[in-house]
């Protein structure tokens, strides 16, 4: 019931941040909708795509949607509020990447996923509409950029695979995944920790 809470909570936070940037980009209200919706779902959206999930949860089941979209409602009425919480805004999206990459990696491994393709899928799950979100608005992924924010998801998903393998409890691995990945991505912003880029090519 918790993970279940904290993933509502993750897609409206996705969806809100989506918003943000349509309403960023000046985008009409319908623009700032899509881009929202497609943040919050977009990651759920391509997992049921590669496991063959058809239709879609989100799109079968009207609250992932309704959720998405309420998020974007509340930032069109209330958007110079919420540009105010954005530190907030941060840490729920943090936890939103910990609990989708795990939750992600637990429907690949349900579905019977090989534990490669379930961590991988973890991931995809949790990065997904961030990367949608920004090819809409023409900016750069957040995950081509030195921000430390796949290789977290990559850890809490790859933290259920093994206590699958394991034959540890299911909720304690989607728990243990969820903590590892969102406080390494709570961390990373915090102490502006970075990867490391290529060295400079000489003469520049």
């Amino acid at each position: 019931m918790l993970l279940r809470i904290l993933d509502f909570s993750g897609i409206a936070v996705f969806a809100a941040s989506g918003a943000l940037v349509g309403v960023s980009k000046r985008l009409d209200i319908f623009g700032v909708c899509v881009v929202g919706v497609i943040t919050g779902i977009g990651g759920g959206l391509i997992r049921d795509v590669l496991l063959g999930i058809n239709p879609p949860t989100s799109l079968q089941n009207w609250p992932y949607f309704a959720t998405a979209f309420a998020a974007c409602l509340v930032v069109l009425i209330l958007h110079p509020e919420v540009r105010r919480i954005r530190s907030g805004v941060l840490v729920l999206d943090a936890v939103g990447v910990g609990v989708f990459a795990t939750g992600g990696a637990g429907i690949a491994l349900a579905s019977g996923a090989g534990a490669l393709a379930a961590t991988i899928i973890g991931m995809i799950t949790a990065i997904g509409g961030g990367v949608l979100r920004d090819v809409l608005v023409n900016e750069m992924p957040l995950l081509l950029q030195r921000d430390l924010y796949a290789l977290p998801a990559l850890l809490g998903a790859m933290v259920v695979v093994l206590a699958d393998l394991s034959q540890m409890p299911e909720d304690a691995g989607l728990i243990a995944g969820s903590v590892i990945a969102a406080g390494l991505r709570l961390l990373a912003l915090w102490r502006g920790w970075n990867l490391p880029t290529a060295p400079r090519l000489a003469g520049r």
